[in-house]
């Protein structure tokens, strides 16, 4: 079993996507979808997947952006509701 092998990633994104039902907020979602690409990229395979095998640092960070950027697309898609905060004009003790 290493890093490189894509069934560890699906495996870490269907783990990952089970545990956002316990915490939503997207931020586990996220990170799901993030490993699941990464683990369709060693599936498939090519250039990409052994740029990425040869090198556990650069893999995380290939993870990481790919999460930030579905947790960004999870926001803006369901993100916060208009409406959903209350802003207060006045002291509520007058």
């Amino acid at each position: 079993m290493t890093w490189s092998d894509w069934w560890v990633w699906a495996v870490a994104a269907v783990v990952l996507g089970i545990a956002e039902v316990l915490l939503p907020g997207f931020v586990l979602l996220g990170f799901a979808i993030g490993a699941g690409i990464v683990a369709l990229v060693f599936l498939i395979g090519g250039p990409m997947a052994m740029w990425l095998a040869g090198s556990w640092p650069l893999t995380l960070l290939f993870f990481a952006v790919l999460s930030l950027v579905g947790w960004i697309a999870l926001r803006r898609f369901f993100g916060v509701r208009h409406g959903q905060i209350k802003y207060y004009d006045h002291d509520i003790n007058d």
